[in-house]
C-alpha cells in the first residue's frame, strides 16, 4: 500500500492544487442541445456549453460559455460579417466516442469524453487540436484555451508587437498602452489586434476586448494558449490553402481597409513643436526651394487653443485660413492632431460636455472621471461609445476642415496614461461598459466617430486619419503609425529601435494595418549633434520611404528636415524620397489590392514564400508588393550586409546588370547612399516622373520599367481619381501590361483599359526596358519606330501626344520608348 501511495500522492496533490487554483473544463460534452443550419451547440458537465458556428466550409466561430449562457454586453466591435456562405449548413454524425462534421474542406472531430475538438484538412492532416483534457480551463470569470503545439509550428501576427516577427516561444498581452521610447522587447504597446497566423495554414481571431493573453509556447513546449479574464470567450478559426487566404477571411470578417487619398502616399514632415504658422510656412518654402518632394505638413497638438476646442491658437497663427490656402496652392496638405479629451481649463467646452453627460464617468462618484493629461491639465475623457457624442464631436472637428485642413492625426487614444499599472482607470464607466471591457476599443470607437462624421459632413471625400491606439477592425476607419519609437536616453543609440520597426511594421500589416508609418528618425531623444545623428537619420529614412505612409517626426522642437543633417545626408535623402514618388503608381496599385484583399503592402518574406522555412526567421527584410525585395540597413557603420534572396532570379535595382539566383544569402555592399533593393526578373513596374507633390504634373507619362525574363509576366495598373470614395463603387481604370519572351523578339502588350466611371487623362507611355544587348528592329503595332536622341525623345513628354520613337542607352543596356496612350490595345515588339 505504501508503494502505491507514493505513486498516487504526487498526482493527487497536483489535482488538489489545480482544483483550488482553477477549474478544468468539463471532461464530457456528450449531448447536442441545438442543431440548426450552420450551428451546433454541445452540452457539457456542470452546465457549460460550447457553440460551433460554421461561417462556410473553412471558417468556424467557437463560443465557449462556462455558465451555459451565450451572453455579451456589446455586439462585436470588430466583426461585421459572419455569413460568409449564407446558405451553408452542416450535418453532424455521431458515434459512441465522438461527433464528426465534414465540410468538404475540413473534418471536425468533437470527442465526447474527455471533450476535445480536432480539426483536420481533407487529407486527414491535423490543422489544429485542443490540448488533452485542458481544452478550456476557468478561473473565476477568466477562461484559457489550450491547443496542441507542434515542434515545427511557427506563429505570426498580433498587430504591432515588438521583438521578432516569429512569435514562437514568447507571450504577449493586449492592453493598449502609452509606451514612449519603447524598447525592442517591450509589451504591450498601443494597439490590440488579437489575430495571429500559424504555419499550419490557419489563423485565430480572439474577439475579446478585455486584457487578453497569448502564449506561443513560452510556458510549455506542448501547447499554445490564449486567455481572457472576463467577457464572452469567442474566437474564430480561419483556414486557407495559404496565409493570404486566411488574411482574406479575416478581412471579410472584420472589414476592408479604406484607401487613403493618393497624396497621402507621398512624403510628409512633422515635429512635436511644429505648431505655428511661421515655422510651417518656412518648412514648406525650404522643401520647394530645395526641390525635395513633399505633400503633407503636420501640426502637433499645440496648434489648438485648448484641448479640445478645435480653435486655432491666435498667438501662433495669424491667419490660418490664408495659410492653408497658400500652402494648398503650392501642393501642401495640412494634417492636424486631435486628442480625445476636453481640458478643464477649456472651461466653456468642458462645462458643456460635462452638463450633457458626454464624458466617461467615475463609478465611485457618478461624476465625470478626472483624468490627468500630459498637457492642458486634468481633463474629461470623451465617451465616444455614447451615440449622442458623435454629432457634437463631428461639428467641432469640422471647423478646421472648413478652414482647409485635410485630415487628422488621432493621438493619445489609449487613452494616454492608462497603462497596466494605472489601475485607477478601471473605475472609469463608459456608456457601453466598464473600462476593463472598453479600454482596448476606446481608440477604435474614437476613430469610428472621426471617420463617420468626416464622411457625413464631407460627402464622397476620402478621409485621412492616422491613429496610434486601436483594436481589430480599425482598418475600416483609419491608418496606423507605430507611436513613440527611438532611444530617449541617447538618440544616436537608436539602431536597435530602427531595426525592430521593420518587424513591428510587418506584423501590423498582417493585422490589417496596410497603411502604416514609422516616425522617421524615431520620436524620442534630443538631437544635440546633427552630424553624429545623420547616419541613423538617413538609414531610418531609407526604410521609411517604403512605408506606405512616410513621415519624418521627432519630439519637442527637434527638427528632422533632411537638410539639417548636412549636404551628403540631404542629397541621399532627396534621392530616396524621389524614388518613393517615382514608385507612386506601383504603390497605389498595391493600395487597391490592400483594399480588395486585406493583403499588406509591406510583406514578410514568408507571405510570398510560405514553403521556405528560412523566411520564418528573417526580420529585417521585406517584400514591397510582390515585385520588390527591400533589405534596409539597420546597423551603424557597416559597408556590406548579408541578404537572403528567396527562390527565383533577382536583379539589383541599383545596378540592373547585376543578377542573382535565389535560395541563397549574398554579400551586398552598403555605402550610405545605397538602399539594398532587388526586383524580380520579369517584373513590370509602373512609375511616374519625379514631381514636387502628387499630381503636380498634368498629363504625366505613365512610365513602365520592364525587366524581361525567360517567362511571361504581367502587371495590372490600377488608377482612380485619388481623392473621392468612388473607388468603393469600383470607379477606376485598370490596364493590364504583359511581357512575353520569344525566340526572336520580346513582346510587350498594353491591353485596352478596363474602365468603370473613371478614365485616365491624355498622356504618353514611356517604356524603360532592361536588355542584355542592343536590340534590332523596334515595332509599335506593326510599324517600325525611328531612333532618336534620348533628350529629344523626353522633351515635351507630358505635352506632345503625337510623337513616337525609341532610344538605346548602350552603357546601361536600357531601351527607351515613347508613344501615345491611345486607350486601346497596343503591341510593342523588340527584335533580339
Amino acid at each position: 500500500m505504501k508503494k502505491i501511495q507514493l505513486i498516487i500522492t504526487p498526482v493527487f496533490l497536483l489535482f488538489f492544487a489545480l482544483g483550488f487554483s482553477q477549474e478544468n473544463f468539463s471532461s464530457e460534452c456528450s449531448e447536442i442541445l441545438e442543431k440548426e443550419g450552420n450551428r451546433v451547440v454541445f452540452g457539457c458537465d456542470a452546465g457549460a456549453k460550447i457553440s460551433l458556428e460554421f461561417l462556410d466550409a473553412k471558417n468556424i466561430k467557437f463560443w465557449y460559455a462556462p455558465n451555459g449562457k451565450f451572453e455579451r454586453n456589446n455586439e462585436s466591435f470588430a466583426v461585421i460579417d459572419e455569413k460568409f456562405d449564407p446558405g451553408f449548413s452542416i450535418n453532424v454524425d455521431e458515434s459512441n466516442a465522438a461527433f464528426e462534421i465534414f465540410t468538404g474542406d475540413l473534418r471536425v472531430v468533437v470527442e465526447k469524453a474527455p471533450f476535445n475538438v480536432k480539426i483536420f484538412d481533407k487529407y486527414q492532416r491535423l490543422v489544429m487540436g485542443d490540448f488533452a483534457e485542458e481544452a478550456y480551463t476557468t478561473e473565476g470569470t477568466g477562461v484559457t484555451a489550450k491547443k496542441i503545439l507542434r515542434k515545427d509550428e511557427q506563429f505570426f501576427g498580433l498587430g504591432e508587437k515588438t521583438g521578432p516577427l516569429n512569435r514562437r516561444g514568447n507571450s504577449y498581452t493586449m492592453w493598449n498602452s502609452d509606451k514612449p521610447c519603447y524598447s525592442d522587447v517591450e509589451d504591450p504597446l498601443y494597439k490590440s489586434i488579437p489575430f495571429f497566423l500559424s504555419t499550419y495554414n490557419f489563423g485565430i481571431f480572439f474577439d475579446n476586448t478585455y486584457k487578453t493573453q497569448f502564449d506561443f509556447g513560452e510556458s510549455s513546449e506542448e501547447h499554445f494558449s490564449f486567455s481572457a479574464p472576463d467577457g464572452p470567450f469567442i474566437y474564430y478559426f480561419l483556414y486557407g490553402k495559404n496565409h493570404k487566404e486566411v488574411i482574406g477571411s479575416y478581412t471579410k470578417l472584420t472589414g476592408q481597409p479604406i484607401m487613403p487619398p493618393n497624396w497621402a502616399l507621398g512624403f510628409s514632415q512633422s515635429r512635436g513643436m511644429l505648431t505655428n504658422e511661421k515655422l510651417t510656412r518656412q518648412i514648406a518654402r525650404e522643401y520647394r526651394e530645395r526641390e525635395i518632394p513633399n505633400d503633407i505638413i503636420y501640426q502637433d497638438i499645440g496648434w489648438v487653443d485648448g484641448l479640445q476646442s478645435f480653435d486655432w491658437r491666435e498667438d501662433r497663427y495669424d491667419d490660418p485660413e490664408k495659410m492653408l490656402t497658400d500652402l494648398a496652392e503650392d501642393g501642401f496638405k495640412v494634417i492636424i492632431s486631435q486628442d480625445p479629451v476636453v481640458s478643464q481649463s477649456t472651461e466653456g467646452q468642458w462645462k458643456e460636455a460635462d452638463g450633457k453627460g458626454y464624458f466617461a464617468l467615475d463609478e465611485r462618484t457618478g461624476k465625470s472621471y478626472d483624468m490627468p493629461w500630459p498637457w492642458g491639465g486634468n481633463a474629461g475623457v470623451v465617451d465616444f461609445t455614447k451615440p449622442e457624442v458623435a454629432d457634437w464631436w463631428g461639428e467641432l472637428q469640422q471647423k478646421p476642415l472648413d478652414d482647409g485642413v485635410k485630415g487628422f492625426w488621432t493621438d493619445m487614444g489609449e487613452p494616454a496614461w492608462s497603462n497596466e499599472e494605472d489601475t485607477d482607470r478601471l473605475h472609469i464607466k463608459h456608456h457601453k461598459g466598464m473600462h476593463n471591457e472598453i479600454h482596448n476599443v476606446y481608440g477604435l470607437e474614437w476613430d469610428r466617430v472621426v471617420t463617420e462624421q468626416f464622411e457625413k459632413r464631407n460627402p464622397n471625400q476620402r478621409v485621412f486619419q492616422m491613429t496610434r491606439a486601436a483594436y481589430a477592425g480599425m482598418q475600416r476607419y483609419t491608418f496606423g503609425w507605430s507611436g513613440d519609437s527611438g532611444n530617449g536616453s541617447d538618440v544616436t543609440a537608436g539602431w536597435e529601435n530602427l531595426a525592430n520597426q521593420i518587424p513591428v511594421g510587418l506584423s501590423a500589416g498582417l493585422g490589417l494595418i496596410p497603411f502604416w508609418a514609422t516616425d522617421i528618425s524615431g520620436y524620442c531623444g534630443d538631437i544635440e549633434d546633427y552630424g553624429e545623428f545623420s547616419e541613423l537619420y538617413v538609414r531610418w529614412l531609407q526604410f521609411g520611404i517604403f512605408n506606405p505612409l512616410s513621415r519624418a517626426h521627432h519630439e519637442g522642437n527637434n527638427a528632422v528636415e533632411p537638410w539639417l543633417f548636412g549636404e551628403e545626408a540631404e542629397k541621399i535623402s532627396k534621392a530616396a524620397i524621389e524614388l518613393k514618388y517615382q514608385l507612386h503608381p506601383y504603390l497605389y496599385t498595391y493600395s487597391r489590392e490592400a483594399y480588395d484583399t486585406g493583403l499588406p503592402i509591406m510583406r514578410p518574406l514568408f507571405l510570398e514564400y510560405p514553403t521556405d522555412e528560412k523566411t520564418y526567421e528573417i526580420d529585417e527584410q521585406f517584400m514591397f508588393g510582390e515585385e520588390f525585395l527591400v533589405a534596409p540597413v539597420v546597423e551603424e557603420g557597416i559597408t556590406f550586409t548579408q541578404i537572403y534572396l528567396p527562390k527565383g532570379e533577382w536583379i539589383d535595382y541599383n545596378d540592373p546588370q547585376q543578377k542573382f539566383s535565389g535560395e541563397q544569402f549574398i554579400d551586398y555592399d552598403t555605402p550610405l547612399d545605397r538602399i539594398p533593393l532587388f526586383v524580380k526578373a520579369g517584373a513590370i513596374i509602373p512609375k511616374m516622373p519625379v514631381m514636387p507633390y502628387i499630381g503636380a504634373m498634368d498629363n504625366a507619362p505613365m512610365i513602365l520599367e520592364i525587366f524581361p525574363s525567360n517567362k511571361a509576366s504581367e502587371f495590372t495598373i490600377y488608377e482612380d481619381d485619388g481623392t473621392t470614395n468612388g473607388y468603393k463603387n469600383d470607379e477606376f481604370s485598370k490596364t493590364k501590361i504583359e511581357a512575353v519572351p520569344g525566340a526572336s523578339a520580346i513582346s510587350v502588350k498594353i491591353n485596352t483599359p478596363e474602365t468603370s466611371g473613371y478614365e485616365t487623362e491624355e498622356r504618353n507611355f514611356w517604356l524603360e526596358v532592361h536588355l542584355e544587348e542592343e536590340p534590332g528592329k523596334i515595332q509599335l503595332n506593326g510599324k517600325e519606330l525611328s531612333s532618336k536622341a534620348l533628350s529629344e525623345l523626353k522633351e515635351n513628354w507630358n505635352s506632345d501626344f503625337n510623337e513616337e520613337g525609341h532610344s538605346f542607352d548602350k552603357e546601361n543596356n536600357i531601351l527607351y520608348l515613347k508613344f501615345p496612350d491611345t486607350k486601346k490595345e497596343q503591341l510593342i515588339e523588340i527584335e533580339k
